[in-house]
Formats: structure tokens, C-alpha cells, sequence
């Protein structure tokens, strides 16, 4: 996977968990590649992303840290991971992926992105089926937040 395909993800996971998520200490763990089904988190948002790259990015999180960022953006406290909760913290992964959309499209891989899809619930299977998975783990103040990129570039811009 192109290191063009990871670092608009990078920086605009920085640009919104700041802004939005208030989140004051942050730091980028260590990247690796994965092929193997991925395991769900408590919260799992997957955006899926078509264009001159095709795939999906999912963001994974306890559900206590999708409360403290939902609670951020709504600029009151959350408790309960309900529609409120839900809706909030798919629209702070739409914000990632849509400026990191732009960010590819930047680099020339003009691309548009679906509307997220909220999986919860521990150990979901899910598959990227021949499509390797950048995993890039944010370590913050309010939780672990885990950003896996999969992504492929279209035949024809080879």
C-alpha cells in the first residue's frame, strides 16, 4: 500500500481528534500491515471509498472512548452510547475520511466516500478480502483510537 493512501489519514485523524475530539496529548503508535480478518472493537465505524483507490477505512475504540468524543462534540456529557452518541461519533469518522479524502485527491487519487456504517459489539469478523490493512493505532487522553486503511489502488491509474 502507497504511503500516499496512509499519511491523509494520519493527518487528518491529528487535525479532527484535536478539534473536535478537545484531545490534548496524542500520540501515533506504531504502523503495521495486516491481511488476516480484522476483529471488531466496541465501536467500529466502516467508511467505505471508491474513486482511483477503492477499499474501506474503519475506526475502532472502546465504547468509553466513542462517549468522551461524542460528549466533546456535543459539548455536553454523553452517558449512554445511544442515537445522540451514535450519530455523533460516525460524523467524527466522516470528518476524518472526507478530509483525508481530500488529501488523496491532492496526491491524485481523486476519490468519494459512502456514509458510515456503526458496527457494535466485541469480535465481529470482519474481512477486507485480498486488500491489506494499514493499521494506525492513536494512543490519546481519552483512549486508544485505532484507524485501519485499506485501500487499493484502480487498475487503470497503475
Amino acid at each position: 500500500m502507497k504511503i500516499e493512501f496512509i499519511n491523509p489519514f494520519i493527518n487528518a485523524a491529528i487535525e479532527v481528534l484535536q478539534a473536535e475530539g478537545k484531545v490534548k496529548t496524542l500520540q501515533r503508535g506504531s504502523l503495521s500491515m495486516e491481511s488476516s480478518a480484522r476483529t471488531s472493537k466496541e465501536v467500529t465505524i466502516l467508511i467505505g471509498i471508491t474513486g482511483s483507490v477503492s477499499g474501506l477505512v474503519m475506526y475502532g475504540m472502546t465504547e468509553a472512548t466513542a462517549l468522551k468524543i461524542a460528549s466533546e462534540m456535543a459539548g455536553e456529557k454523553i452517558e449512554k452510547f445511544d442515537q445522540i452518541a451514535q450519530s455523533a461519533i460516525a460524523e467524527f469518522a466522516n470528518m476524518i475520511t472526507g478530509n483525508a479524502s481530500i488529501g488523496l485527491e491532492a496526491s491524485g487519487f481523486p476519490c468519494t466516500i459512502s456514509p458510515p456504517t456503526l458496527i457494535t459489539g466485541k469480535n465481529t469478523q470482519i474481512s477486507t478480502i485480498n486488500v491489506k490493512r494499514m493499521v494506525v493505532p492513536f494512543m490519546t487522553g481519552i483512549g486508544v483510537i485505532e484507524i485501519d486503511v485499506a485501500l487499493k489502488e484502480k487498475e487503470a491509474n497503475k
